[in-house]
C-alpha cells in the first residue's frame, strides 16, 4: 500500500478499512509492550478502528477491471525499474568496452539502436564481457517488448473504466489507470475535500499571530500526490489556462512551487468529480465545473 495514512488495513467481512496510522499513534505510546512487530501492530490498529468507530472509516473498494488495472500498473513499474537497472549495468559495460561510444538517452530501449549495439556486439571479440553484454542486450529488448504490451493493454482497459478522465488534458493513460488504482473507488471520500486530504495536496494552515500561511503537505498517498503533480506540470507546457493560473499567482507574489499546489488542490477536485460512480452526489452537484481563480 502506499502512503503513510493506508498502511495498516483491517478485514471484516468482505469490508476492508483503512486505518490511517496517526490514529495508531496514542496506542502505541500508551502500550505497556515496546517495540513493533506485526502482532503489536494488529492490535494497535484494532484499538484504533473500535475508537474510531468501524462505519467511520474509509473502505477500500478494489475488485474486477479496477483490481487488474491497479495489478497491470504495478506489474509495469516494476518491469521498468529492473529495465533501468539492466540499462545502467549495460552502459556500464559498452563504456568500458568502447570508451569512445556516445549514446542519447535511454538509446538502447529504441529499435534502432539496439540493434546497432547488437550488430557491433556481434562483430566484437567474444569476451566474457561482450558475451554478458549481448545477454543483458536480449533481456532488455524482451523487457521493452513486454513494457509496450502492457501500455497498450493498461490503455485499452483505463478507456473502458475511466474514459472521463482521458478527455481531460495532461491526463495520460497511464496516470489515469494509476488514479483509479491508487485511489480504490471515488465513492468512499464523501467529499472531494477527504479526497485531497488523503492525496497530501490540501494545505495545511501553518499561521502564527498577524502571518497568515499555509504548508505543503508531506503525509498522504505520495502516489495519488505524484500522479496529480505530472498532471500539472504536463498541463503547465501546453494548457493555456494552466499557464495564465500560474503567471497569475507569480505575479501575486507566490512561488511556482506554491501555484502548483493550488492547481494540485483544484485538480483532486475534479478527479473526484470525474471518477463518481453515475448519478452525482449532493457536493458535486454543487461543483460541476473546475474555476481556477
Amino acid at each position: 500500500m502506499s502512503g503513510s495514512w493506508e498502511r495498516f488495513l483491517i478485514e471484516r467481512g468482505e469490508r476492508v478499512l483503512r486505518i490511517p496510522t496517526h490514529l495508531t499513534a496514542k496506542a502505541r505510546k500508551s502500550a505497556r509492550q515496546r517495540g513493533k512487530s506485526d502482532p503489536i501492530d494488529a492490535l494497535n490498529v484494532a484499538r484504533a478502528a473500535l475508537r474510531e468507530g468501524l462505519e467511520s472509516l474509509p473502505a477500500a473498494q478494489l475488485d474486477g477491471p479496477e483490481l487488474d488495472l491497479r495489478l497491470l500498473v504495478d506489474h509495469r513499474e516494476r518491469l521498468v525499474r529492473h529495465r533501468v537497472e539492466l540499462n545502467s549495468t549495460l552502459l556500464w559495460h559498452l563504456h568500458d568496452l568502447w570508451p569512445e561510444l556516445e549514446l542519447p538517452g535511454g538509446a538502447l530501449f529504441s529499435k534502432k539502436w539496439s540493434a546497432r549495439i547488437g550488430r557491433r556486439l556481434a562483430r566484437a571479440q567474444q569476451t566474457m564481457r561482450v558475451r554478458i553484454a549481448r545477454d543483458e542486450l536480449r533481456r532488455l529488448r524482451e523487457l521493452t517488448g513486454t513494457i509496450n504490451q502492457l501500455e497498450r493493454e493498461i490503455t485499452t482497459l483505463v478507456t473502458k473504466i475511466a474514459p472521463q478522465l482521458l478527455s481531460e488534458p495532461g491526463f495520460g493513460p497511464l496516470i489515469a489507470a494509476k488514479l483509479v488504482g491508487e485511489i480504490a473507488g471515488a465513492q468512499r471520500f464523501t467529499t472531494h475535500a477527504k479526497l485531497a486530504r488523503a492525496a497530501g495536496v490540501a494545505p495545511i494552515p501553518a499561521s502564527s499571530g498577524n502571518t497568515q500561511r499555509h504548508r505543503l503537505d508531506q503525509g498522504g498517498n505520495r502516489q495519488i500526490n505524484a500522479a496529480l503533480h505530472r498532471v500539472i506540470v504536463t498541463r503547465a507546457r501546453c494548457h493555456t489556462p494552466t499557464r495564465d493560473y500560474i503567471e497569475r499567482r507569480r505575479s501575486e507574489g507566490k512561488s511556482t512551487r506554491e501555484a502548483i499546489r493550488c492547481l494540485k488542490r483544484y485538480l483532486a477536485r475534479r478527479v473526484w468529480q470525474l471518477l463518481q460512480p453515475a448519478g452525482p452526489t449532493p457536493d458535486q452537484a454543487i461543483n460541476t465545473s473546475i474555476k481556477l481563480t
